[in-house]
């Protein structure tokens, strides 16, 4: 079994790359033999790690341009069962670079066919945005599962993401679908919060994961430590949430097997 997971939202601020650290590290702590590629610009998942994409001799910039086999891209043993792509801002301008390429929006899935059975779980970060590294990871991937921060706009960029999803199914990868929806920066002491919960049930037929992340201060911290929480704090709320997370996907995944 293996199984591609784009971690996806066209919104920015919603946890996006802390969820995309978290679950691959937990995923590991489990046992599973887990890639996690950053395609986000910002590189926020390759320094969560304390890795900088343009410190190292290749990274997911050079196979976006043919310039590297993605092997070649891979950093194995990032932690136990853990290897990483990590990515640079240099990544920004693959939208221009490839703009005239015909096979543009399927490079990562290529790549990805060479070393796709040496891993039970790849996690792909995407940028905030739908753009030709989104959309080259919607192709590639299997599932999209989508942080949803607990706020009064939250419904807005649920429906423009399931709207990408279904026209990249209709267009481009007819096996995508959206895996599920993960509550994040949940702060119970407020009444929106849980109005938001509320609210996305009552309005979606997608699957939502019951593993609620919360609004927690050392979750916060621990990327500028280059640590996933559960090296960070193990303790904290965060991490058991995460944790929770890991065993809800890989009991999902195992199910649809």
């Amino acid at each position: 079994m293996n199984r591609t997971i784009i971690i996806a939202n066209q919104k920015g601020g919603v946890g996006k790359t802390t969820t995309a650290i978290n679950l691959a590290a937990c995923l590991a702590a489990r046992k599973r033999k887990v890639l996690l590629i950053d395609m986000d610009p910002q590189g926020n998942s390759s320094s969560g790690f304390d890795i900088s994409g343009s410190k190292v001799d290749k990274n997911i910039y050079d196979v976006m341009l043919g310039e590297a086999n993605i092997e070649e891209a891979v950093i194995k043993d990032v932690r136990p069962r853990l290897a990483l792509i990590p990515s640079d801002v240099n990544l920004a301008a693959c939208e221009i670079q490839l703009s005239d390429q015909e096979n543009r929006n399927t490079i990562l899935k290529e790549q990805l066919a060479r070393i796709r059975n040496n891993y039970e779980f790849i996690l792909i970060d995407c940028p905030p945005s739908l753009n030709i590294l989104t959309l080259n990871a919607m192709c590639a991937g299997d599932t999209v599962l989508v942080p949803l921060q607990c706020e009064y706009y939250a419904l807005e960029g649920l429906a423009q993401l399931m709207q990408t999803v279904r026209l990249v199914s209709e267009r481009l990868n007819p096996k995508l679908i959206i895996e599920g929806i993960l509550f994040t920066m949940y702060d119970s002491r407020t009444k929106l919060a849980a109005q938001v919960v509320e609210n996305v049930e009552k309005n979606t037929d997608k699957n939502i994961y019951k593993a609620i992340i919360p609004r927690n201060v050392r979750l916060a911290e621990a990327p500028s430590y280059g640590m996933p929480i559960i090296e960070y704090d193990s303790r904290s709320s965060g991490a058991r949430a995460y944790d929770a997370l890991a065993k809800k996907v890989i009991r999902y995944h195992f199910r649809k097997s």
